[in-house]
């Protein structure tokens, strides 16, 4: 198994080749995940660590010449900023700067493994990262949010709280959660057993329907955790009433869902969703799992084909008017 831990020993975020004694390792993590196809004269990297408060995440700034605006990636539970390459390199060739960061506990960055006390947290790296960025001039505006699954919960969450499109030009929500399948019944074994246990191992779910991904996170990848913590199911368990409890937003909204999803409760969520986002674009995809950015070619390429028009309005609006998707059609 390939060990990527000295990349701990990282220093700030810059310019990718600025570390001559990490850079091999840097190479074998970019090759290892499928990235390093994107260093090219037209896209450049910055990656490195952004220190917020409590947490050191590892951090990557992907750049094409002249950006049109920022696109803020954030991954799902589990996840890491290396498997999403795919999106990266369509974001990229719509013109964006893609900024991705290992959430606290994830990947590269620091914390407690695949757990947070509060989801609020998460909410204040994205703003600390943003605040951070913006000082050095790397995040030029508009603002794009793509998220999946936890990440989508954590743009909509911010989104909500802090209204307008002042902040964010559009979000794309990628199998967004707001419960996980099953949920009723989940809740009610958590209740009785969370005070007496503080992790179960993990399942790994076929979350894809491209079986090679599946078995590189089953076998291949060193980055993946291999157990759920309870606290984190506690902390989504306080954050769910506090997202239901907020205010509608008319940021403009792309919402991705596949209906093979065994993840998440996505016909509820999709409800939710669109009365919190009534101008949503809704999108399901029919053979679609959970992990949309990393599915077979032609499902992959079907969900990124629907992304790049959605982003491509929000730099030159179509004013054509468009019937709003209900979430069961």
């Amino acid at each position: 198994m390939l060990d990527f831990s000295p990349l701990l020993a990282h220093g700030p975020l810059g310019p990718a080749e600025r570390h001559d004694s990490l850079r091999h390792c840097l190479e074998h993590y970019l090759e290892h995940y499928g990235m390093a196809p994107l260093l090219t004269e037209r896209a450049g990297l910055e990656v490195g660590y952004l220190d917020t408060k409590g947490y050191r995440l590892w951090t990557q700034v992907w750049s094409p010449p002249a950006p049109v605006g920022t696109a803020f990636v954030v991954h799902g539970y589990y996840d890491h900023l290396g498997l999403y390459r795919h999106l990266i390199e369509r974001l990229l060739a719509h013109g964006w700067r893609v900024i991705l960061w290992d959430l606290p506990g994830h990947g590269l960055s620091s914390g407690a493994r695949a757990t947070i006390a509060d989801f609020d947290e998460y909410g204040d790296c994205l703003r600390s990262l943003q605040q951070q960025l913006m000082a050095r001039g790397l995040a030029p505006r508009p603002w794009l949010g793509v998220g999946q699954s936890t990440g989508a919960s954590i743009l909509a969450t911010d989104a909500l709280r802090h209204g307008g499109d002042d902040h964010w030009s559009g979000l794309a929500l990628l199998a967004p959660l707001v419960r996980p399948r099953r949920w009723p019944q989940s809740s009610l074994v958590h209740s009785l057993v969370g005070p007496f246990v503080q992790s179960i191992p993990r399942r790994f779910n076929n979350n894809s329907n491209d079986a090679e991904f599946a078995s590189f996170l089953r076998e291949r990848d060193p980055l993946q955790p291999d157990r759920l913590p309870v606290e984190w199911i506690s902390a989504m368990r306080r954050w769910i009433p506090q997202l239901l409890a907020l205010p509608a937003s008319q940021i403009p909204t792309l919402i991705l869902q596949g209906e093979q999803d065994r993840t998440v409760d996505w016909q509820w969520n999709l409800k939710i969703l669109t009365e919190k986002f009534p101008h949503a674009q809704v999108y399901r995809q029919p053979a679609a799992r959970h992990h949309l950015v990393n599915e077979t070619e032609a499902i992959r390429q079907d969900l990124l084909d629907t992304l790049g028009h959605f982003i491509d309005r929000l730099i030159t609006p179509d004013t054509t008017p468009k019937p709003h998707k209900s979430p069961t059609s």
